[in-house]
């Protein structure tokens, strides 16, 4: 992979992408690799990431700064990372916010970005084979497997932590599976967020080291797969979108509830509902004309894209 020439407005629109993965991570049930799959920037991501090894430190003393640099696409990397890094501190809470306010809105403008990329990443797909029908099921399966789970509690032990960072990081490279969710999932939420609250160093160094190791492992083994077993992979990504629907559903019922350290309610455990019970259920209205509009909303955003790159596409090659 050469790295592309960029101009400062294109790393900005990377920042900006970074921004939007940031904010998808912090919210339970939406994964940052989804985000990375509908604006396209998916596989330069991986194939970054693959190149940042304990190698490149023996390229830096051989060919310099400079080449190891290009050579990464450390541009492209800072500039992604910073927009994650800026959003977790910053969008991330206008996000959490709106979820807090207007959670059906939020779920439903969700659910119109993943039926969007379902779309958009289902017309990448070289055929449907037995094989694809099958990874396309083993996706959507696992999904809902992972969403029935009922939550662990484990302590916040840095091998834990470690451990922690490790998967969430995995899930936040795979689109339909989100990392906060895995961390809630085995009790690590409330843990990881706390430490952030209190600047707890030492768990945040912990858990900062799994998600460097996951990165730089576990993107080089997608990376294979998607080379070595295209067809199949992308269907079980497709598998993955499609069953974190069945996640993102705008109408909801918590069944298990925690605090976190700011004092918000987080949920655990949670079921779906049919948005004509919703107001029977819950006692709150299911804004159902709202939530289409935001559904459409998603799905334009993500289409919109699409068609800006294959604009701005086509008038670089013209040029």
């Amino acid at each position: 992979m050469n790295q592309p020439d960029r101009t400062l407005k294109d790393y900005l629109l990377v920042l900006l992408k970074g921004l939007c993965m940031g904010a998808a991570d912090v919210v339970p049930g939406v994964s940052g690799g989804t985000i990375a799959f509908i604006t396209g920037i998916y596989d330069e991501w991986l194939t970054s990431l693959k190149r940042c090894t304990p190698a490149v430190l023996l390229m830096l003393k051989r060919e310099g700064i400079a080449k190891t640099w290009r050579y990464i696409n450390g541009n492209f990397l800072v500039a992604l990372f910073g927009g994650i890094l800026i959003s977790l501190k910053t969008f991330a809470a206008i996000v959490l916010m709106a979820m807090d306010a207007y959670p059906i809105l939020v779920w439903a403008f969700f659910s119109g970005l993943v039926a969007a990329s379902i779309y958009h990443l289902a017309r990448e797909q070289r055929g449907w084979g037995l094989t694809e029908v099958f990874g396309l099921l083993l996706g959507i399966a696992f999904i809902l497997a992972i969403s029935f789970m009922a939550p662990a509690q484990l302590p916040g032990h840095g091998w834990i932590l470690f451990l922690g960072g490790f998967v969430a990081i995995c899930a936040m490279i795979l689109p339909g599976i989100s990392g906060s969710f895995i961390l809630l999932l085995v009790g690590l939420y409330p843990v990881f967020l706390q430490a952030i609250h209190n600047l707890e160093i030492v768990k945040l160094l912990w858990f900062g080291a799994g998600c460097i190791t996951g990165l730089i492992v576990f993107s080089r083994f997608l990376l294979w797969l998607l080379k070595s077993y295209h067809n199949q992979t992308l269907s079980v990504l497709v598998g993955f979108l499609v069953g974190s629907l069945y996640v993102t559903w705008p109408w909801k019922h918590a069944l298990l509830t925690t605090t976190d350290s700011h004092g918000r309610t987080v949920v655990l455990q949670q079921e779906n509902i049919n948005p004509f019970n919703y107001a029977a259920v819950t006692g709150t209205e299911p804004t159902l004309g709202l939530a289409v509009l935001w559904a459409f909303i998603g799905v334009a955003l993500v289409l919109g894209v699409e068609v800006v790159a294959g604009w701005i596409k086509r008038r670089s090659q013209g040029a």
